[in-house]
């Protein structure tokens, strides 16, 4: 009887190491963040987490790899994660029918 709470204890300690690993990269990447970022667009990227976290993931994904690349120069502003907020974030085109009676 003692096998599966051992089996039980190791999925936990598993879960909690992959939790703990997850949590590392998330730091790692907002300390990423905060250094390419002015701290107006560093609020406005904490404000989109709240909001909605894939985008936000999205985002922060995409700024790592342009950083990487080496299409970063300066500091990005509020203004510019605006802009990729907007090209990232899909239109809703509004479709408007009319029925007559």
């Amino acid at each position: 009887m003692a096998e599966p709470q051992e089996h039980e204890g190791n999925r936990e300690k598993k879960m909690m190491e992959k939790r703990y690993r997850a949590l590392q990269i998330e730091q790692q990447k907002r300390m990423l963040i905060k250094r390419l970022v002015t701290p107006e667009a560093y609020e406005r990227l904490m404000n989109v987490r709240i909001a909605n976290y894939e985008l936000y993931s999205q985002l922060v994904d995409m700024l790592i790899s342009m950083s990487q690349q080496g299409r970063i120069g300066a500091a990005i502003t509020e203004d510019n994660i605006k802009q990729i907020l907007l090209k990232l974030t899909p239109k809703k085109e509004s479709n408007i029918t009319f029925q007559h009676k």
